[in-house]
């Protein structure tokens, strides 16, 4: 059962308590019971009946005698008493008198019982003050309870509306353990997941920025050399095409991440392939790049996993992750790949013997522009990771890095067979 569920039935069922220890209190300290006053006239009118009828049949002597025995067993004041006139017997009429014209006398049955107005008033309304108080104080409690919380919510949403995503309200819940206080939870978690998504954004704007200020100036260079010197046409015109070569580099892997990151809901257009011999043909091409640096890569590895992809995606991250490790590995050494495959699950490794990076900055080299500070530059732009991170992520896998015992970096990609849902925070589960 939820816990706000088990608040709200405890102070349903404390109220209703106290409201019957409340009215057992009082009822001993006032000596009344509810509707005392009605038993008491009930009571009286029985008497007062009974005196009647003894006095009508048997007479005045019988009467006196139940007088004196129902004043023995219950006090009512009952009394029997002789008027000045018969004609007094049609003259009166009153609840607590009988007049009764026996044998040409007029006899007056009263009672006089010991009613106190106000206890019997407090007596009569007792129940219903007592319930009034105690549902008005639980009313009271379960108010604030689920109001105080709202509050907060209101404030934390007006402020995100108002772009601040600073705010968060779950330190405001004052120790509540219940379904209010993991909605307050939950809203600091969008909170926080919305202001890193802003400062990611900004991030991106400046070092898109920045990497195309480069190329750019080189360009303006290249014109500038030209403009003073026309006979180096050759030589600057190379130059402007590595340039412009880069720049559309720059743009392409730019636009792949923002299509990966802007459209969360954005489908696959996907096609069932095997996605180890994908891998075999990137491992194939890139043997060749990696003989510039006297390095060794895992030609080819066995076996066979059809999945439903979108090709190019898959492709991209397979790629990025491999020419990753060409590109940082040491000279001379070797880049290890290796796949399991389960029934629907595919996870391969990359491992390189570079320079590897901090434990702390494991995850920071999936963000986009960013490499480990201590790894040696080696061209490009900070993109591949992020790339396959999104693309594998798209696919409802994961991408994530760890330091192996004997140096360096291994990164490890896990595809499903089907796409699934997924999201980033199941990695930090």
């Amino acid at each position: 059962m939820p816990r706000l569920f088990w608040k709200f039935f405890t102070i349903i069922w404390l109220t209703l308590a106290t409201s019957v220890a409340v009215i057992i209190l009082i009822v001993n300290l006032f000596q009344a019971a509810p509707f005392s006053r009605e038993l008491e006239r009930r009571q009286q009118e029985l008497v007062l009946s009974l005196a009647a009828n003894v006095l009508e049949r048997n007479g005045e002597d019988a009467a006196q005698r139940f007088t004196r025995t129902s004043e023995d067993t219950a006090s009512l004041g009952l009394t029997i008493s002789k008027t000045m006139s018969s004609r007094a017997c049609a003259d009166e009429h009153r609840a607590e008198t009988r007049l009764i014209l026996k044998d040409g006398i007029c006899y007056r049955i009263s009672v006089s019982g010991k009613a106190n107005v106000v206890l019997d008033y407090l007596a009569l309304m007792m129940p219903w003050i007592t319930i009034l108080v105690s549902s008005t104080i639980s009313a009271a409690a379960l108010a604030r309870y689920l109001i105080r919380p709202v509050v907060h919510l209101r404030d934390g949403l007006s402020a995100l509306a108002h772009g601040r995503f600073d705010v968060r309200i779950g330190d405001k819940m004052a120790g509540r353990r219940d379904e209010v206080t993991a909605l307050a939870h939950d809203f600091d978690a969008s909170a926080a997941r919305l202001q890193e998504l802003q400062d990611a954004q900004q991030r991106l704007f400046h070092d898109v920025s920045h990497e195309l200020r480069s190329p750019l100036s080189r360009l303006q260079a290249a014109v500038g050399v030209l403009r003073q010197s026309p006979t180096k046409l050759d030589a600057m015109l190379g130059r402007m095409d590595r340039e412009v070569e880069r720049l559309d580099t720059l743009v392409g892997e730019v636009l792949t991440l923002a299509r990966l990151t802007g459209r969360s809901d954005l489908l696959l257009k996907a096609q069932t392939l095997d996605v180890i011999d994908l891998l075999n043909d990137i491992l194939s091409d890139a043997a060749f790049e990696a003989q510039a640096r006297e390095v060794s890569i895992t030609p080819s590895v066995d076996g066979i996993f059809n999945a439903e992809v979108e090709g190019e995606l898959i492709y991209r991250a397979l790629e990025n992750v491999v020419r990753n490790a060409i590109k940082y590995t040491a000279e001379q050494t070797h880049i290890a790949v290796l796949c399991e495959t389960t029934t629907d699950r595919l996870k391969v490794w990359v491992t390189d013997q570079g320079p590897g990076v901090r434990r702390d900055e494991l995850e920071r080299i999936f963000q986009p522009f960013s490499c480990g500070d201590d790894a040696i530059s080696r061209g490009g732009y900070g993109l591949g990771l992020a790339i396959a991170r999104q693309a594998i992520e798209r696919h409802g896998g994961r991408v994530y890095a760890s330091l192996p015992d004997a140096g360096g970096l291994t990164v490890t990609l896990e595809l499903p067979r089907k796409p699934t849902a997924y999201s980033p925070a199941d990695d930090q589960a």
